[in-house]
């Protein structure tokens, strides 16, 4: 039953300046964009419509569209694309909001069950698991006296054992061990319950993944959550697109693999220990799958036409089916044993299938349900992957049903004033837009700079000309106590810009720490690299958006690259092909949009907030030369523009 709703709400009397948010929030200030966006929000839950709104860097768009949602009365689903802003919108934003209006909701939070102590798993790891170190034995234990004080079960709130360590996968279930209702622990199981909080929960924070698993795809009886939704908000929506294609599709790796005949190993130790046969073939499957990662000699992504040259992975993939087939034989006998056998000759089933389901896809390339075939193969295992070429139909049959409002909202979603490309990724075609530039002064505090002389970015020397005319830059902020961000579009790329700026650094004989992407865990690096202040960071990707450092310890963000996508993937590669044969200019339509919005995330990391001065360096000499150029930086917050280093030296001296 819904919340019985305020009279006469006034949003602009709740973000005026003297208002209950500013009561609540020390240094509140007034933002008109902020005002005019919960004013759109509001609009659209009242009437259950489509909702796309881009909000810059500084608006304020986490109240903007709390707030209208709290005082709709109704039930809510906000989704994130991070666990950080998940657990930052539960823990602060909403209880800051929620008690500004005096509003009595009920907040729930849920996450993914490997976010959650199992009981069960915790039990078998206790007795019968092999770690890997003295230090996850440790763990296991602090794990074990957590699950006994904790009302929540979620490992978030366990600081005695790092996110990383081994003894959180023994510890924790998957959507494939979990043994369901048939668990000895089902009555205190942490994720049925923080289900069932969610389901009388007047506002449930979730992340993506957790809302296209679990409630779009109504996996493991989530079903229930949605309908009995009145609006659905997604915060760091430009990441759906690629977040839907993972669960409309289909994928099967060696990691799942290695995975099933280590929990199968784990369960014949608990419940058929007097069968040899089962351990020998769960590591007979074991050594398949590891050969199968051997059998390619390079890492990447494979279409099926590529695939189909690497005879010997064929070989192996076979030979894995065969050990797969026969660990099967060997549950079927042993799975009345107990319940975690059981569990596990239906996940055999389920990895057999997948595997078959994947070698018989075909591409039906002129249908719109169509779904692309592509390997991949990492440093760490090989995936067989089935993508849809396109999410739009899916994601279209999603927004119809029961009436309720969608709200999508990012700092990165339009090319300039142009939001088409988000619409048609996910077909929100009744949606209408919203569109505000951050408040922050980027004319005053940022410079844009592209340096003159570069080299064509597929020159095999780029690296070095990137660091040749980075350095001058990283030396006068480093020299003016503030810190660098290189980002880069390639972990080749990545890892040779780190060793030339090593030799640079030790023969100029400064003290700048140099860190890189993988050296530690990402909290870890940010952590340093906040408190060392005029260090430099060499990454990747995953620093190219959510990452908040404040103040001169990042004063300066250098882009090896325009990030456009590697023509090659497979599913890129797919999707132009369909856009050519229809006469369409896949480059501007997919290739140009996608890069703008990776361009505005990494772009997002140097300015964020009013006090924050930076320059934003991008080495690419497309951004110039090339006519697109223009839509790029045009795309970008305000700032203004050189060519000069010395106005780069002028900028920080001043």
């Amino acid at each position: 039953m819904p919340r019985p709703m305020p009279a006469k709400p006034d949003l602009e009397r709740l973000f005026a300046a003297d208002g209950p948010l500013a009561l609540a929030i020390p240094g509140y200030r007034l933002r008109e964009q902020q005002v005019a966006m919960a004013r759109e929000v509001a609009a659209a839950i009242a009437a259950n419509r489509q909702l796309v709104v881009e909000a810059g860097t500084g608006t304020g768009k986490t109240f903007a569209y709390l707030a209208p949602a709290l005082l709709s009365g109704g039930k809510v689903i906000i989704s994130t694309g991070t666990k950080t802003l998940q657990d930052q919108l539960f823990n602060r934003d909403l209880p800051t909001v929620k008690n500004a209006l005096g509003v009595p909701a009920m907040v729930a939070l849920l996450k993914g069950r490997s976010n959650y102590v199992c009981p069960h798993h915790l039990d078998r790891a206790l007795t019968g698991g092999k770690l890997n170190s003295r230090a996850e034995v440790v763990h296991l234990h602090a794990i074990a006296r957590f699950a006994k004080a904790t009302a929540s079960g979620d490992k978030a709130e366990c600081s005695d054992v790092p996110e990383d360590s081994g003894a959180w996968y023994l510890a924790t279930s998957t959507r494939e061990n979990c043994l369901g209702q048939e668990c000895a622990h089902v009555k205190t199981c942490f994720v049925l319950a923080a289900r069932r909080e969610a389901l009388v929960a007047d506002v449930v924070v979730v992340n993506h993944h957790l809302f296209f698993a679990d409630v779009m795809l109504k996996d493991d009886g989530m079903g229930e959550l949605l309908p009995s939704c009145n609006t659905v908000i997604f915060d760091e929506a430009h990441q759906l697109p690629e977040v839907a294609g993972l669960f409309f599709g289909a994928a099967v790796g060696t990691g799942q693999l290695l995975d099933f005949a280590r929990d199968t190993k784990l369960e014949g130790v608990s419940a058929a220990k007097d069968y040899a046969p089962l351990q020998d073939a769960a590591r007979a499957l074991e050594k398949a799958t590891k050969d199968l990662r051997l059998a390619f000699r390079h890492e990447g992504r494979f279409s099926t036409a590529q695939w189909l040259q690497h005879p010997q992975a064929i070989e192996a993939l076979s030979a894995l089916q065969a050990m797969l087939d026969e660990l099967g034989k060997h549950l079927e006998s042993q799975a009345g044993r107990s319940e975690g056998l059981a569990n596990c000759l239906g996940r055999c089933g389920e990895l057999v299938l997948l595997l078959r389901n994947w070698q018989s896809q075909p591409l039906q390339e002129d249908d719109e349900t169509a779904q692309v075939r592509w390997v991949e193969v990492t440093a760490y295992g090989v995936s067989f992957n089935l993508t849809p070429l396109s999410v739009a139909p899916i994601f279209r049959k999603q927004l119809k049903g029961h009436p309720r409002a969608w709200i999508f909202t990012s700092a990165t979603l339009a090319v300039g004033e142009d939001f088409s490309h988000y619409r048609n990724a996910l077909g929100l075609a009744d949606a209408t837009t919203g569109r505000w530039d951050s408040p922050f002064d980027y004319p005053g505090n940022a410079l844009l700079y592209c340096p003159q002389g570069m080299p064509d970015p597929n020159h095999p020397d780029y690296p070095e000309a990137v660091v040749e005319a980075a350095w001058p830059a990283i030396r006068t902020t480093g020299a003016s106590n503030g810190g660098t961000f290189v980002l880069c579009t390639s972990l080749r790329a990545m890892r040779r810009i780190h060793e030339l700026l090593e030799e640079r650094i030790a023969a100029a004989g400064l003290e700048m720490p140099l860190l890189l992407q993988g050296q530690r865990a990402k909290s870890e690096l940010l952590e340093n690299f906040r408190r060392l202040g005029n260090a430099v960071l060499v990454a990747s990707q995953s620093f190219w958006e959510g990452v908040d450092v404040r103040g001169a310890a990042l004063s300066l963000v250098v882009i090896d690259k325009l990030p456009f996508a590697p023509p090659d993937d497979p599913v890129l590669a797919a999707r132009i092909d369909t856009l050519k044969r229809q006469g369409r200019n896949a480059f501007y339509e997919m290739q140009l949009p996608r890069t703008v919005i990776s361009m505005k995330q990494g772009a997002g990391r140097l300015i964020r907030d009013e006090t924050d001065r930076g320059v934003l360096m991008v080495c690419d000499p497309r951004l110039v030369d090339k006519s697109y150029g223009r839509r790029i930086w045009q795309s970008l917050p305000p700032m203004r523009r050189s060519r000069e280093i010395a106005d780069v030296e002028a900028f920080f001296e001043n």
